[in-house]
């Protein structure tokens, strides 16, 4: 029996003593090793924030008070903390979610997982808990890394505003997001971080001068007085109280009587106050400490002792194959410069970094100002590619819209993790950016369909000069190529109907879903239906060759792993309409709703992507409209009267 064992609610924390408490860190290290060894997860921010999260729950009372965790990857402790033991199903189907998840627990607030929004969430409960009276604690904990973001900075902006309005912000500095966190906040940290305090200095200088006759008392209310000024050479925490953020730390974030007093004394404060607590990702786990790269950061199912992966890769990543190209690309063309939010090494950047050193500009979590500064690096002459997970650009659409497309500036965008990613989750599937980019003018996105056309259009994507371009691909590895056996416009033709057979349907293929559509047309063929699969390669804009070739073909089909609505599809429809081509067209895509998390191809089939789902719902639209029902908007047959016959809410009687 374990201590870990007892632990069903963070209430039973608090009758454990100071060595109780190191031999239940210990466990709980053992069993994230062992768990997420045999699911893949995030462990190395997990293994940091062991006695930080004990801590926490011994002081306040969760779920009265509210414990917000920033991206939420580093919230495993805090799960086994409020009774949530099994970890067999991690980020699977029915398992926990990798991140606070409110399904699962009255203890989970946030779950959307994107960096740098906690302290805003946390604002707003602590206004609410004013407006209504309460005395509930609110307590946001944040990353070194996530305070890099500037929505971090507008949110602390607004909480120093209120002075004696409570709120316990805790920065869990590990000197890490993925990698190293840089600049100038990162700089600020480590030197609070080597300092040993103002509070020190002037005790000595109390009891030095204190016995100073004559001039030791004058001089050290002197010294006092000044304290503001040496605040900022001893110890410059003075950034943020000048902020008017009460200021407690640094704190060792590894032993918890510390932490513990340093929580308090902020749960006492009435205003809102910093704890700074120094961590260690990877803490206690000797392979993760070793690997500089990310510490860990999130692995996949492995063997503990060894770290050898479980389930090898069968192929290369799509991350992978793009870092290659662009390290190419970068010895031919010197004005290429690489731009990261925060992500060098997961969005396949490190090898350029290598080449090229002086050529690549990590923001930190600043997607936003990376698209701006990108849009200054475009129009000092460079060609910027810009590479981020496709969920993150979602933050920074506005600056796509008016400072990268409105200037002209030619600028590409590469979206790593596109379509489903699965276990990470609602917050992590990129698949919104075909819609939300489909409004930005003279903006073109390709999806390359294998290895060979990511690199073919990785060099056309980059030759483009005048306006903003878009290189797309999802998350894993690399499926086989896809030969083309002909070309209509712009686009590869994939598949045709065997000789002499009618052309029924034209299938068009976005991306990585070029594969399954081949394989979907192969199996209608089966049944007698002609098929002709296109990949456009350029989904935006729509190829002026797919209308006239649509026209040939009773039906046309888009396949596409974003939302449905207003996707490729939806931008096909405009196309065909105007061009006045009248063809039924079915658009064939994720639902507009946040899918849970398990595998892509678990989540593919759940949604009908797959060659058996995409043939079996081309020939239901294939077929004959029945006399007496009415087609909806996307081609598929309606009946013509509510079901049960329902009319405006009332059912009425046989």
């Amino acid at each position: 029996m374990t201590l870990l064992d007892d632990i069903r609610a963070p209430r039973d924390l608090r009758a454990l003593t100071g060595g109780q408490l190191d031999r239940l860190a210990s466990e709980i290290r053992s069993f994230l090793v062992d768990a997420v060894s045999k699911t893949g997860g995030h462990l190395g921010p997990n293994l940091g924030v062991v006695e930080l999260t004990i801590a926490l729950h011994r002081v306040f009372e969760s779920p009265k008070d509210r414990i917000l965790w920033d991206t939420g990857h580093q919230s495993y402790v805090h799960k086994l903390l409020t009774g949530r033991r099994d970890f067999s199903g991690l980020r699977g189907t029915g398992g926990l979610s990798g991140y606070p998840c409110r399904a699962e627990s009255e203890h989970d607030l946030v779950e959307n997982s994107h960096a740098s929004t906690v302290l805003g969430w946390a604002d707003g409960l602590a206004k609410a808990n004013e407006v209504l009276g309460r005395d509930d604690h609110v307590v946001a904990v944040i990353g070194d890394g996530a305070l890099t973001g500037g929505m971090a900075w507008e949110a602390l902006n607004n909480i120093a505003a209120a002075k004696d309005r409570p709120l316990v912000i805790v920065v869990n500095d590990n000197e890490r997001s993925y990698a190293p966190t840089i600049g100038g906040l990162a700089n600020h940290l480590a030197t609070l971080r080597t300092t040993d305090g103002y509070e020190r200095f002037l005790a000595w200088g109390k009891e030095v001068l204190g016995r100073t006759p004559v001039v030791g008392k004058p001089l050290y209310g002197t010294l006092h007085g000044a304290k503001k000024g040496l605040k900022d050479v001893i110890a410059p925490q003075g950034l943020f109280e000048d902020l008017g953020l009460k200021y407690v730390g640094p704190v060792d974030g590894h032993d918890v009587p510390a932490v513990e007093a340093a929580l308090r004394r902020a749960k006492r404060f009435r205003g809102p106050v910093i704890v700074h607590c120094l961590t260690e990702k990877g803490r206690g786990y000797p392979p993760a400490l070793a690997d500089e790269a990310d510490r860990f950061h999130a692995v996949g199912a492995m063997d503990p002792r060894t770290c050898a992966p479980l389930r090898p890769a069968t192929g290369p990543s799509w991350t992978s194959v793009f870092g290659e190209a662009l390290a190419e690309l970068g010895a031919d063309r010197p004005d290429v410069v690489a731009v990261t939010a925060a992500m060098l090494h997961p969005t396949g950047l490190s090898r350029f970094a290598e080449a090229f050193p002086d050529r690549v500009y990590d923001v930190g979590i600043a997607e936003q100002h990376a698209a701006v500064s990108a849009a200054g690096l475009a129009a000092g002459g460079l060609h910027p590619v810009v590479a981020v997970y496709a969920t993150f650009l979602n933050r920074a659409f506005d600056q796509v819209l008016m400072d990268v497309a409105l200037h002209d500036c030619g600028v590409t965008f590469v979206l790593d993790r596109a379509g489903v990613t699965g276990t990470d989750g609602a917050s992590h599937n990129g698949m919104w950016d075909m819609s939300i980019l489909q409004v930005v003018p003279d903006l073109r996105i390709a999806a390359p369909r294998d290895a060979d056309q990511l690199r073919a259009q990785l060099r056309e994507a980059v030759a483009v000069t005048d306006a903003p371009t878009v290189l797309r691909f999802p998350k894993e590895t690399v499926g086989a190529p896809v030969p083309s056996v002909g070309r209509v416009g712009g686009a590869d033709v994939l598949h045709r109907p065997a000789p002499g057979a009618a052309e029924d349907v034209l299938l068009v293929a976005v991306g990585a879903m070029a594969g399954d559509c081949v394989e979907a047309a192969r199996l209608l063929a089966r049944d007698g239906t002609g098929c002709t699969v296109v990949d456009p390669r350029w989904v935006k804009p729509v190829d002026p060759a797919i209308p006239p070739l649509a026209a040939r073909h009773r039906l046309v089909a888009v396949v596409e792993d974003n939302v449905r609505t207003g996707g490729v599809g939806a931008a096909v429809g405009q196309a065909l309409r105007d061009a006045d081509v009248d063809v039924p067209l079915r658009a064939l895509g994720l639902p507009e709703r946040f899918l849970p998390h398990a595998g892509r191809a678990e989540l593919l089939a759940d949604c009908g992507l797959t060659p058996a789902g995409i043939a079996g719902r081309i020939t239901e639209a294939l077929r004959p409209v029945a006399p007496g029902r009415a087609v909806g908007a996307d081609n598929v047959p309606r009946p013509t009267e509510p079901p049960n016959d329902l009319r405006n809410g009332v059912r009425s009687e046989p």
